[in-house]
């Protein structure tokens, strides 16, 4: 299987690249898995798609202001997204993705990123070592002081590089969920920006149960694929748990005929790799492609992915990518708004 399967022609345009106005105002696809049948919808009417007794899986995690702001000693600029040490998070040492070449042996100076970053009086004070390259944009790095301790104070929000710009003050709360709580990813749950109280609170009166776990994104949804093929893609461990009160809520839906609805590609990962595994905390490494058998959830809500994208493929492996294609094709078609801050489409 080709990584190269799983293109479509994605125009600039259709990329949004700032949140809608208003949260929750956005579009909703939605794709019949079985027939291919499409329809069209908004966000706000998600409750009319589901049934009373639905269990809807939700993120908990919290984005992290990740993204740090650096220069090498002749001014040289390097950006870092630090990812998450869950053994010990409060640890000096940590990997990171980096934009711009570095070397083992680098120093790089902070910068504080609520200031302009264009002279030397921006600098924190506070210095990070390059120790090791450990390929594919990952290094790992060093700082006297806590990099959890240096993200919180000097960070900001690590919005995707595709939307080329820097963090505006508005991100700092629309690129987190209105239910965020557990500090830890790299990256937001993407599909679940979108949802808000008033439409929480739709879903629970309906009678949809409403339950959350945990997932920390990092790397193995930042890295791209860079085989040819598929299978030989190796996806890198995140962070989960999951509560014993989703586990019963989950299991009471399976013996009532009631739908297990996976909000976001994070949410369906964790409970399949529950499924797979019987593991309810961990390390999650689960890849995700067509050919995969799916035991646990039975609907997905979940924006529009990148060409190419891990994300990608584990949605064409639910709706299969003879279905998944064409409804990709419409939405481009129909103006619909793609990627992180774009528009939404339930699978069931």
């Amino acid at each position: 299987m080709l990584v190269s399967d799983f293109n479509y022609d994605l125009p600039e345009d259709r990329i949004a690249k700032f949140p809608p106005k208003e949260r929750g105002s956005t579009r909703l696809l939605i794709l019949d898995r079985e027939t291919g049948k499409i329809k069209d919808s908004f966000y706000k009417n998600l409750a009319d798609f589901l049934n009373p007794g639905d269990v809807l899986v939700l993120n908990d995690t919290k984005v992290m202001q990740s993204r740090l702001f650096t220069e090498l000693k002749d001014g040289r600029k390097r950006e870092l997204i630090v990812l998450e040490n869950h053994d010990n998070p409060k640890a000096t040492e940590k990997r990171v993705i980096y934009r711009g070449k570095l070397r083992a042996g680098d120093e790089l100076f902070l910068l504080d990123s609520n200031v302009e970053h264009d002279s030397p009086e921006t600098r924190t004070g506070d210095k990070i070592l390059v120790k090791e390259i450990l390929g594919n944009g990952i290094a790992l790095v060093e700082s006297k002081t806590s990099l959890d301790a240096l993200t919180e104070n000097f960070g900001t929000v690590p919005l995707p590089p595709y939307l080329r710009r820097d963090a505006e003050k508005a991100d700092k709360l629309r690129y987190q969920t209105v239910w965020a709580k557990n500090m830890g990813s790299a990256a937001a749950p993407t599909a679940s920006l979108n949802m808000t109280e008033k439409l929480l609170e739709k879903l629970k009166s309906k009678g949809v149960k409403v339950e959350y776990l945990t997932l920390h994104v990092g790397l193995g949804t930042f890295l791209p694929i860079r085989s040819e093929k598929v299978e030989d893609h190796e996806m890198h461990s995140e962070w989960f748990s999951i509560p014993e009160k989703t586990l019963e809520a989950i299991k009471s839906a399976k013996q009532t005929k009631n739908r297990v609805v996976a909000v976001g590609t994070t949410v369906a990962r964790t409970l399949e790799f529950y499924a797979k595994t019987g593991q309810t905390s961990g390390e999650d490494n689960i890849f995700i492609y067509p050919g995969f058998n799916f035991e646990l959830i039975d609907a997905l809500l979940t924006n529009f992915h990148a060409p190419k994208s891990t994300v990608l493929m584990l949605t064409a492996a639910f709706a299969d990518w003879k279905n998944l294609k064409p409804a990709y094709t419409h939405a481009v078609e129909k103006n619909y708004n793609f990627l992180s801050y774009g528009d939404s489409m339930l699978i069931c």
